[in-house]
């Protein structure tokens, strides 16, 4: 069977982008090329978007100054951005997807519930970048006079899912090209519109902002890990999986990092700038947090800036629909890969016609997916972290596949801990926007923290002590399995046809 073309060679050999046949099984030491560097584009590309703006007025929404707006920012993209770089490296020893690799730690069967939880969170991820993308076209189409309405909503979705669900279906190939441009055409015409918007900024305006408690950056910070880093670290591994197994560890980490932190980073400066200079526009910006950009531009930048808002959006929602396919299949469903892509496509679709046409308010029920979402992922991105630290050789691919090999079939240890920080952290955080969600924060009254309407309740600690209680635990009580499990020999290859374990 002919391979496709490896996404690192951007077409340098002359070959035709070919579907990508590659699903849970290991990468071949021959279609393993590249570099660290090459892994700046897949992950800029999908973080270039102008979505970055809008979380300015996200985080000054917690009722913080500037300053400390900048300082969660900052520290919330950062240190989130490097636990995916720290999870990336598992996918240079392991050569497979992030969601096998956790069967290590998990075991085969064991990891289908994290599985699903990284399956949910991909797809409620790439239907939210498509809603944005809709919502957006439709306000630009508005503001020109062209329409705006339901015919201008129901064309620009169909354009906005066509080209994710043709990029995830095709695979890597497809994939690296289109990051390719977009980044490079998103990145132009970002700042473009910097430009043009810069003197809507008001310095004094934004430095009278008042301070906020230590709750509220707390709840501030947390939020900006969860929008940011903590929504990719599931899917870390899956594009640094077809480096050399010889690449530096190092260099896995800090290109992961850098290539996905450096535009939301300066995206979120200029957001802030814009959010606190306005009133208006920050409030706009919570009902619709890409088409509220387009109220201070001038008509004749309105189409360029649809484009660069819509292929923004795109990029980051190929890559996750990519990732939630990998999911999918390592929860359990054995079909091939593209297959499991368009059935995510269609339930992407399916969560984007509500959003755009019988949903409410964008950012209530955004705060309350991520925070829902972010407790079991942190819990999952400790024990992953704890039990990458805790190795000192890289993965038997072979085992990832066997249920009676060394990593086991369903291990209580970390499924326990999955499941009670997750319950523990549940109870930690509120999310007053989402109605629905109104269950959760019931261990801050028991715990002293002033109940659901207290100083913590929008700190939303659960999140990280989620993170913080797996990978302590791990660390604590792993170490024993670990090297019994890099004790044993090296087992044969997996037989075809069993990558689907």
């Amino acid at each position: 069977m002919t391979q496709p073309q490896h996404p690192y060679d951007h077409g340098a050999d002359g070959r035709q982008i070919q579907l990508e046949t590659h699903g849970l099984d290991v990468i071949g030491d021959a279609d393993r090329k590249g570099t660290p560097r090459t892994l700046f584009w897949p992950w800029f590309g999908a973080n270039v978007a102008v979505l970055g703006l809008s979380y300015g007025a996200f985080a000054l929404g917690f009722g913080i100054s500037f300053w400390q707006a900048l300082a969660a920012g900052v520290l919330g993209i950062l240190a989130s951005f490097l636990l995916c770089g720290l999870i990336a490296v598992a996918g240079k020893r392991g050569s497979a997807p992030t969601m096998v690799l956790s069967r290590a730690a998990y075991g085969v069967r064991g990891n289908r519930l994290p599985s699903a939880v990284s399956w949910i969170l991909t797809v409620g991820w790439e239907t939210a970048l498509a809603s944005l993308a809709t919502l957006a076209t439709a306000t630009v189409f508005s503001r020109l006079g062209w329409g705006g309405g339901t015919e201008t909503k129901a064309v620009a979705l169909l354009v906005v899912a066509a080209l994710t669900v043709v990029g995830g279906v095709m695979g890597f190939d497809l994939i690296m090209r289109i990051q390719t441009v977009i980044t490079v055409v998103t990145g132009v015409l970002t700042l473009v519109y910097v430009a043009l918007v810069a003197d809507h900024i008001h310095w004094s305006t934004v430095s009278a902002i008042p301070a906020g408690s230590p709750q509220q950056f707390i709840g501030a910070l947390v939020f900006m890990m969860t929008g940011f880093g903590l929504g990719w670290v599931n899917a870390a591994a899956d594009y640094s999986r077809y480096l050399p197994r010889g690449s530096s560890s190092r260099g896995v980490i800090s290109w992961t990092t850098f290539g996905a932190s450096a535009a939301p980073l300066l995206l979120l400066v200029f957001g802030l700038l814009l959010a606190g200079s306005s009133e208006r526009l920050s409030e706009a910006i919570a009902a619709d947090p890409i088409g509220a950009l387009t109220t201070i531009l001038p008509t004749w930048f309105l189409v360029p800036f649809a484009l660069v808002a819509v292929l923004g959006l795109v990029g980051g929602a190929v890559l996750d629909i990519y990732s939630s396919g990998l999911a999918l299949l390592s929860a359990g469903l054995r079909v091939p890969r593209y297959l499991a892509a368009l059935v995510d496509g269609m339930l992407m679709i399916a969560g984007s016609i509500y959003i755009v046409f019988f949903g409410g308010a964008f950012l209530g029920e955004f705060m309350g997916f991520l925070t829902t979402l972010g407790v079991p992922i942190g819990a999952w991105c400790g024990v992953m972290l704890a039990d990458l630290a805790l190795r000192h050789r890289d993965y038997d691919e072979g085992d990832l596949y066997r249920p009676d090999g060394r990593y086991g079939d369903v291990p209580a240890l970390p499924l326990v801990l999955t499941v009670g920080a997750t319950a523990i952290g549940w109870g930690l955080v509120t999310n007053t926007a989402a109605d629905r969600l109104s269950w959760q924060g019931y261990l801050l009254g028991p715990l002293g923290l002033g109940g659901r309407t207290g100083q913590w309740a929008y700190a939303n600690l659960g999140v990280l002590v989620a993170l913080a209680l797996t990978f302590l635990a791990t660390l604590l009580l792993g170490r024993r399995r670990v090297r019994a499990q890099e004790a044993l020999p090296p087992s044969p290859a997996p037989a075809p046809g069993t990558y689907g374990a």
